[in-house]
């Protein structure tokens, strides 16, 4: 049997439950996009998209519901992130499929990444305020707002900021 494109492994882990789960899922599904056969690439890659937007989505309104402070470099990462591979499913659907192959490979390359970073630290700090992914997160939400105020929170701000990403159009 042929090795993943990207195994799961303790390093990708976060020891958030919820957000390791769905980056268990993200992985599978990004292996399921490598291996398919062009006739299942396509089919593959809208279970891929799908799942990938609900990701992501989930993570943004964690960030929104408590105000994370670099908010808007990781929904920026997010949405450039979407873009693309929503460009490739349309250009995988008009008969480009190689290009299956160069998103798979340039996500099992970017995902450690993102996850170690971005992804890691948003989980130490939910981790830090007492936020639980569904659950009663009254005293979470007032930890982080308490911890706003006292101090200028480092991380991006709205607009065009330091780690070079521009929030959203909505955002602004």
């Amino acid at each position: 049997m042929n090795q993943p494109l990207l195994a799961w492994s303790r390093e990708l882990a976060l020891d958030q439950s919820t957000m390791d789960d769905t980056h268990r899922e993200f992985v599978d599904l990004l292996n399921r996009v490598a291996a398919s056969s062009e006739d299942d690439l396509l089919a593959s890659l809208d279970e891929f998209v799908k799942h990938t937007e609900e990701h992501f989505g989930q993570e943004e309104r964690w960030m929104e519901e408590f105000a994370f402070p670099p908010l808007h470099c990781h929904q920026g990462e997010h949405a450039n992130v979407l873009e693309v591979i929503r460009e490739v499913r349309k250009r995988v659907a008009d008969g480009q499929v190689q290009l299956g192959a160069t998103l798979t490979q340039a996500l099992a390359e970017w995902f450690p990444q993102h996850a170690g970073s971005m992804d890691a630290v948003l989980a130490m700090y939910m981790k830090q305020i007492g936020y639980v992914p569904g659950g009663d997160n009254t005293a979470a939400i007032a930890a982080a707002a308490a911890a706003m105020a006292e101090q200028a929170a480092p991380g991006c701000a709205p607009g065009a900021d330091a780690c070079g990403h521009t929030a959203p159009a909505e955002n602004r």
